[in-house]
């Protein structure tokens, strides 16, 4: 399936976990794609897997919430590949499990600042490229959390909410432009954010329960948000704008209370 052939890539965040798998999933789709990250050797493997498997990446290190190192990324990628089609602005960042009544200023101005600020500058600079270029589709990573209390942390879940709210927005910004912005809503999957709880159901001899609220009776991994993510960049989602899709194996349609009978 080469569904992305010649549309050119910028992933934040594609060192590991979902980055990693959604720039691997561009590629073996046919898109040039560049990775960006704070981590220069993870960066380098995520270019490697894909080279190794034909395909064609770079990656460019940097911080994605500095508006310095987006526009050089943009400008790299077009330099290189000849234009840009695609941005997952998939970085981010959770808090520690501090108490509300703990919680500072601080904490709460980190995580807007790991959260929000990549998005907006994706969908400002990435937005703005597109829109004078022939079009796109812009792809934000939120969360399951943003949607309800007790999803996440509440500095976590506040700073998903506000990307679901910039979703909307940066959609109708665009208006008649040909660029598309959607954002998906993982479930709890396995990445190196939430890495700690999946080493400790190990330990405990408990991961058969992980995942077991959701209708699908497991969580998700890495690949399950690639899949989508390589459908909203495609032309696939052509009609699809504005719009968060949970990926959360049903989660979110439930009650926590709920009880399944499979």
């Amino acid at each position: 399936m080469n569904r992305l052939s010649g549309r050119p890539a910028i992933v934040t965040g594609g060192g590991s976990g979902i980055g990693q798998a959604c720039a691997i999933r561009f590629a073996a789709e046919g898109a040039p794609v560049l990775v960006t990250g704070r981590t220069a050797h993870r960066l380098e493997e995520t270019v490697s897997r894909i080279r190794d498997a034909g395909g064609t990446a770079i990656h460019e290190v940097g911080d994605a919430g500095d508006p310095a190192h987006v526009q050089a990324a943009i400008d790299r990628c077009v330099a290189e590949f000849g234009g840009l089609r695609i941005f997952f602005a998939n970085v981010g960042n959770t808090d520690s499990t501090l108490p509300f009544s703990e919680q500072t200023v601080e904490t709460w101005e980190a995580m807007y600042r790991d959260n929000v600020i990549p998005a907006f500058l994706a969908c400002q600079r990435a937005g703005a490229f597109m829109a004078e270029n022939g079009g796109g589709s812009i792809i934000l990573n939120s969360s399951t959390g943003s949607l309800r209390a007790r999803g996440g942390t509440e500095a976590y879940s506040a700073a998903k909410a506000a990307i679901n709210n910039l979703t909307m927005n940066a959609a109708c910004i665009y208006a008649g432009r040909n660029v598309r912005v959607n954002a998906i809503l993982p479930g709890l999957t396995e990445t190196g954010l939430t890495q700690p709880m999946f080493d400790w159901a190990r330990r405990e001899g408990k991961e058969d329960r992980i995942g077991r609220l959701t209708p699908m009776q497991r969580p998700g991994f890495v690949e399950d948000m690639a899949g989508t993510v390589a459908f909203l960049a495609s032309d696939d989602a052509a009609y699809v704008d504005g719009q968060l899709l949970a990926v959360d194996g049903g989660i979110s349609a439930t009650h926590p209370a709920g009880r399944f009978h499979y």
